[in-house]
């Protein structure tokens, strides 16, 4: 993709209208931020935040044994949840490299649905169709839903002025209707507040964005953009697919061996992640929390002693706590503890960091 042929959501429109600054990301052209990246930020952690999030990708996979076919592909062990449940998902190589992180809803035996991410959406498709048996078709619908993320603690405000549901178990989901269209409702989300994420057909995206719109700044909060994802994420310590996980990271570096179903016969990457979590990864994911002034960004030195140790993945600054934070990947020979101090070589200067544990704010997904 280049930025002349740029895909675009279904209410591009109504982002312009709102003031929306633009910028691509995964092949998309995505709303940035409306009235800028900290104050949209703000209002998720004090109000509510809407999010069009509709470049992610979807797939169904249907027929005899869809969920027994995804759950032997992918890592997390989808017997642990019903119908009803969703949950968070990598689709790994056979080296153990992640291809994606995604959500898969489990809607039956026969149907899974998944989300994974935009520039990953036809890989993930082509090699679970590759490996799928017969009976078993898996459907690429990127552009036939949208998703809109409502986040922030007065995220149930909003969709009860719509008539939506809220009572839901945290990585539970209901298909509802708003004004006669068809909408899944999930309470998930990306940003560590309680919230809830909306699928609603690619169609009738904009006159329920719209009403969103009205609800989401009747209770106090406002539209916000990819901006404030990413800094709403970090301060979370969640992993951004080309950043925090990759085909060259895996999930037992990246921290998110909790998503793997360990016990399971089997999984794409399984020998290959075993033997790592066996032997112990070479690097692993660790937070930083600038001591000095300055912002921190993905591909920065992190040095312990003078000597190298590792490299930012993400870094940003902030509106929280009003510093600079970053992930990082470091060498796991040199044991980096919370509280230890770092440097981390921003343009020539060394900035100095503690080492945390993230999430480096509270999370209230509850």
């Amino acid at each position: 993709m280049t930025e002349t042929n740029l895909l675009q959501g279904p209410i591009r429109g109504v982002h312009a209208e709102l003031g929306a600054s633009f910028a691509p990301f995964g092949g998309w052209e995505m709303p940035v931020s409306y009235a800028g990246t900290v104050t949209e930020h703000q209002a998720v952690r004090a109000a509510v935040g809407l999010f069009d999030v509709s470049h992610l990708g979807k797939a169904t996979v249907r027929g005899p044994g869809a969920a027994e076919f995804v759950n032997s592909a992918l890592t997390n062990d989808l017997g642990r949840i019903r119908p009803g449940k969703a949950q968070y998902t990598l689709c790994c190589t056979e080296e153990g490299g992640v291809i994606d992180d995604l959500i898969a809803y489990y809607v039956g035996e026969d149907e899974i649905f998944l989300v994974p991410n935009a520039a990953n959406t036809a890989t993930v498709v082509a090699e679970l169709r590759k490996a799928a048996p017969q009976g078993v078709t898996v459907t690429d619908e990127h552009r036939d839903f949208a998703v809109f993320a409502v986040q922030g603690p007065k995220s149930a405000d909003v969709l009860t002025a719509l008539g939506l549901p809220t009572e839901l178990e945290y990585m539970a989901y209901a298909d509802a209707e708003w004004d006669g269209r068809a909408v899944r409702v999930c309470r998930t989300g990306y940003t560590g507040e309680h919230g809830y994420e909306l699928l609603p057909r690619w169609d009738d995206a904009e006159p329920l964005f719209r009403a969103l719109v009205d609800a989401v700044r009747a209770a106090g909060g406002q539209p916000a953009g990819l901006g404030a994802r990413d800094t709403l994420r970090t301060e979370m310590g969640y992993p951004l697919h080309g950043h925090e996980l990759s085909t060259d990271i895996t999930p037992v570096q990246a921290r998110c061996g909790w998503a793997v179903g360990w016990k399971k016969p089997e999984f794409w990457g399984k020998a290959a992640l075993e033997a790592e979590r066996a032997a112990g990864p070479r690097r692993t994911l660790v937070g930083l929390k600038a001591i000095d002034r300055g912002v921190l960004r993905q591909g920065q030195q992190v040095l312990l002693d003078g000597e190298p140790v590792g490299e930012t993945t993400s870094g940003t600054f902030s509106p929280t706590l009003k510093v600079g934070i970053a992930l990082a990947l470091v060498d796991t020979a040199r044991e980096l503890l919370p509280d230890i101090e770092v440097e981390v070589d921003v343009r020539g200067r060394r900035l100095r960091c503690s080492v945390v544990k993230p999430p480096f704010v509270e999370t209230r997904t509850a």
